[in-house]
């Protein structure tokens, strides 16, 4: 079972499943009110998404709900000090994204509790080399990534703010790319239901 909250990004998941020769079934969900069963799965993951949530608490809450007693919870998240985190704080004077708190290890302990045990979190990297240019990182996300998309809409209507955003963007690429190559931190969290 596989679910977003956004059809569009089913749809990209779909077809990107069906040529890996995944079967899966997709279904529109909300992280903060899954449409599944108490204890329904054996694992409960998610990458980078279950973050984007506006109430931490009630996803939170989600996730270990619709585990199963003994099962596994996964999750890989942005940091605030990584990449991407240094992204939501270049847009931040434009438009307020949600800053990738999931990526903190004190407040994914809280969120999860003692609702879990062996709990374990680990920060790794992702390396990067899609992007030719900074601006060629500011383009791709400014056309393809939810929160860059949401800020440059909410800025629409002023050109300069626009053009200003545009070279925050290619900037912040710039100083996080070396011999073509980003690296963006995120945080591996796995962690057990308590039975």
């Amino acid at each position: 079972m596989a679910s977003d909250l956004t059809p569009e990004l089913l749809e990209i998941g779909r077809a990107l499943a069906a040529e890996r020769g995944a079967r899966l079934e997709w279904q529109e969900a909300d992280a903060e009110a899954l449409p599944y069963a108490d204890g329904e799965f054996d694992r409960v993951l998610s990458c980078v998404g279950v973050m984007f949530a506006p109430r931490h608490r009630a996803a939170a809450d989600e996730l270990v709900r619709v585990c199963r007693p003994g099962g596994t919870i996964g999750l890989v998240n942005w940091t605030p000090e990584g990449f991407i985190g240094q992204l939501f704080a270049t847009m931040k004077p434009y438009a307020p994204p949600p800053p990738p708190l999931w990526g903190d290890e004190e407040h994914v302990r809280a969120l999860l509790g003692d609702r879990v045990t062996d709990l374990v979190l680990r920060r790794a990297v992702v390396t990067v080399d899609r992007f030719a240019a900074p601006e060629d990182f500011r383009d791709y996300f400014k056309a393809h990534y939810g929160p860059t998309i949401a800020v440059y809409r909410a800025n629409a209507a002023d050109p300069e703010r626009v053009a200003a955003l545009d070279g925050d963007l290619a900037d912040l690429a710039r100083r996080h790319t070396e011999a073509g190559v980003m690296r963006w931190e995120y945080l591996l969290v796995t962690a057990r239901r308590r039975g």
